[in-house]
């Protein structure tokens, strides 16, 4: 592994994780933890590796960027840096030898998405065919947990099996990429904490299912700080969360239960971008052993600055966006259309940001942003950065107005802070 960088393992303590796509953002998340961020601690190098390939950025330059801008904004606190989706261990070898701490175990695609659609019979059918890969299906068989909220996760054999043959795969690689992890730091005498991502999946994982996952990871070592569940409810990408948040709350305390019982871990809330409605509810439930994860709203924060300085160059990459829609939101969970969404030659300047990023002063009171145009824009973000016209030029906008980008970034992630400080 490389030369050692300042950055920590954080541990049980809360944390909120920055990133940045373009390199660019760290002033303006420095200044919002310094506003509004005390009692939670920062990740500001945090990617995932689908990232860095959309945007042509390697592990060694995402970290420098947050390092730098972090030392240049005058961050003297603790940064965390989170090597995000991880699938192999030549994703481990990547992001360990920049010297990431955190290391985000992603096996989304060893999960059966179908699993929680299955009748009975097609239900037994696939166990059958997948059960060694569930060798602790006996242990679980029939048991049943009472948790400190009152629930009781029942796990009987229709539990049991749908955990076999949703998770199975999936379980065996977080297990294998987590020793893989553990050996790599030991060998090198490097400390390190592990987040297991469960949630990139149709539907919500169930009590039950969470209870399996997260004990066979702790019973075979791995060193598991937080556990990113799907939750109830839709956590699309760049708006609020759809739901009921009086349900995601109760759902929440169980899940929060479960990570007490057994760890204890925090739980971890992906896609968090501008989820400020249950910001607080996340807090309370977890009383405060929570991290929260976040990508492209500093990107959508970037193309407001343009949008405020270039407007040109903002309607050209909106236009940009439309036409790369449909084929570039294929690995992400959104609603929107472009039919949805007028076009830019429709809308004037104010019109043009608010359709397509909005604006606070037009969200209701305690609800975060939920036009889809942010879709069209979050997903499209890997084909303008590397757009050879509209990539540079995007960041020419930004190195030309550094203040409008770090003012309007601590504005944006300090409403994200005081809605979680609000919960703790």
């Amino acid at each position: 592994m490389s030369a050692a960088t300042p950055c920590e393992t954080l541990g049980l303590e809360p944390s909120f994780g920055f990133g940045d796509r373009i390199g660019l953002a760290t002033p303006g998340h420095v200044a919002a933890m310094q506003r509004s961020g005390q009692g939670i601690q920062p990740i500001f190098p945090q990617q995932s590796i689908r990232e860095m390939t959309r945007t042509a950025r390697s592990a060694e330059q995402v970290m420098q960027d947050a390092l730098s801008g972090a030392r240049a904004a005058g961050w003297q606190g603790k940064i965390g840096a989170d090597a995000d989706h991880l699938k192999t261990p030549q994703d481990v070898d990547v992001t360990a030898a920049a010297g990431f701490t955190f290391f985000t175990i992603d096996p989304s695609d060893r999960v059966d998405q179908k699993a929680d659609d299955y009748s009975s019979s097609e239900l037994r059918e696939k166990f059958e065919a997948t059960r060694d890969t569930a060798p602790w299906f006996s242990q679980y068989l029939n048991q049943e947990i009472q948790l400190s909220t009152g629930t009781r996760v029942v796990l009987d054999e229709q539990a049991c099996m749908r955990a076999t043959v949703k998770y199975g795969l999936a379980i065996q690689r977080a297990i294998e990429l987590g020793e893989y992890i553990r050996q790599l730091h030991e060998q090198a005498g490097k400390d390190y904490e592990i987040e297991l991502s469960v949630d990139e999946t149709d539907q919500p994982t169930t009590l039950a299912e969470h209870y399996i996952i997260a004990d066979q990871c702790l019973q075979h070592g791995m060193k598991l700080v937080s556990l990113a569940p799907r939750f109830i409810g839709e956590l699309e990408k760049g708006v609020d969360y759809k739901g009921d948040v009086g349900a995601l709350e109760a759902s929440l305390n169980d899940h929060a239960a479960i990570a007490e019982l057994l760890g204890p871990y925090k739980l971890s809330l992906h896609s968090g971008s501008d989820k400020i409605s249950m910001y607080a509810a996340l807090a309370r439930a977890t009383r405060g052993r929570f991290h929260v994860k976040t990508a492209g709203t500093s990107y959508l924060e970037a193309l407001r600055v343009v949008a405020r300085h270039d407007e040109a160059l903002f309607r050209r990459i909106v236009r940009f966006a439309r036409s790369r829609y449909d084929v570039d939101k294929a690995t992400y969970h959104v609603s929107a259309t472009n039919q949805a969404v007028p076009e830019d030659s429709q809308l004037d300047a104010h019109q043009v940001e608010q359709v397509y990023l909005e604006c606070w002063s037009d969200v209701p009171q305690g609800l975060g942003f939920r036009e889809p145009g942010r879709q069209i824009l979050h997903c499209t973000f890997g084909s303008t950065l590397t757009d050879p016209e509209l990539g540079p030029a995007l960041r020419e906008v930004l190195k030309a107005h550094p203040d409008t980008y770090r003012d309007v970034l601590d504005d944006h992630f300090s409403r994200h802070l005081e809605a979680l400080k609000a919960g703790m």
